[in-house]
């Protein structure tokens, strides 16, 4: 149903299909140099550890490109995602609840995490950047006091999910993700909600001018990262068959890196969720591809900031140009 109240607002919107196509085309060029310097980079091998290794990042990522589309961002969701997994452990292996049963109490607590930042948030009208740095801290430290820091093994019930299907070589976990990437793309291009999220981002003001009750939006995506966040830990631990208090370490920064990478701007109301997935791909390609030339880990560290400093810069000198 058409949202006539955000008929006349000129919000940016979702990527161009031309930037789309430039995602792709800088995809492909990584994997023609890599193959071409890395004698077995391209091959289905390869290219099966990289989509089963990207799961939770792609999760996450769909989460935080709804947040960082209202010019929020979120901090918290590597620890979040950690908590989670830590509410799945208690569940599966204490509880002895099966993984459907589980895995809506792991979303749960990573939506009332979001819960907490958003109202926080709006309600004091405070950073986002500073509440889910707090929540960083405290969603970590809950994940150590549910556990008492120790690793849970959960064994078969959730290592199916990172168990690459028969010939196709894809895991369940990565055909879920895509199909969450696509309803996340949909939602945002379709969807009343969606399209509020980007007026919110490209102009609260007169977003509140036409009538659009912006605190429930920018609240709402910090629910909706949280809630992935929780499905993400899931999908984490199906890797090898255990939740640890430890994961999610630094996944909040990868998360952020894919959103730019994927062209959607820090300022808000510009972006998709298809550019996230494959901001994902290009960063998880590039990491691939360094491995296989034996680059060091501060080699890869220095191209991935170039890489991400780049697209900030590109961002940026599109919002000059009116786009």
């Amino acid at each position: 149903m058409k949202d006539a109240s955000t008929d006349h607002l000129p919000p940016r919107l979702t990527l161009r299909p031309g930037e789309s196509l430039g995602l792709v085309a800088v995809l492909g060029f990584l994997i023609l140099v890599f193959s071409l310097l890395a004698k077995n980079f391209f091959s289905a091998a390869t290219f099966h550890q990289i989509a089963n290794q990207v799961p939770a990042l792609t999760i996450v990522a769909v989460g935080m490109t709804f947040v960082v589309l209202t010019r929020g961002i979120d901090l918290s969701v590597g620890s979040v995602m950690a908590l989670a997994g830590s509410v799945l452990g208690l569940a599966m292996v204490d509880a002895k609840l099966p993984l459907l049963l589980a895995l809506p109490l792991a979303m749960g607590a990573g939506a009332l995490c979001g819960l907490a930042n958003g109202w926080i948030s709006v309600r004091f009208g405070l950073p986002s950047f500073i509440v889910t740095l707090g929540m960083m801290q405290i969603a970590r430290g809950l994940a150590y006091l549910a556990t008492d820091s120790q690793t849970r093994y959960i064994g078969k019930p959730v290592e199916w999910l990172g168990a690459p299907l028969g010939g196709l070589g894809l895991s369940p976990a990565i055909l879920l993700a895509i199909l969450l990437v696509a309803i996340g793309q949909l939602v945002l291009r379709r969807t009343v909600f969606g399209r509020h999220v980007l007026v919110v981002g490209a102009n609260e003001e007169a977003a509140i001018y036409s009538g659009i009750r912006t605190r429930p939006v920018r609240i709402a995506v910090f629910v909706i990262a949280g809630a992935l966040a929780g499905l993400a830990a899931a999908f984490d631990s199906s890797k090898m068959g255990a939740v640890d208090p430890n994961a999610g370490a630094g996944l909040e920064l990868s998360a952020i890196a894919a959103v730019v990478v994927g062209g959607t701007s820090l300022m808000g109301g510009r972006g998709s969720v298809f550019g996230s997935f494959l901001g994902v791909l290009i960063i998880a390609t590039l990491g691939a591809g360094l491995n296989q030339l034996g680059a060091s880990e501060p080699l890869k560290l220095l191209v991935t900031g170039l890489v991400i400093v780049s697209a900030v810069v590109g961002d940026a000198w599109r919002g000059k140009q009116g786009n």
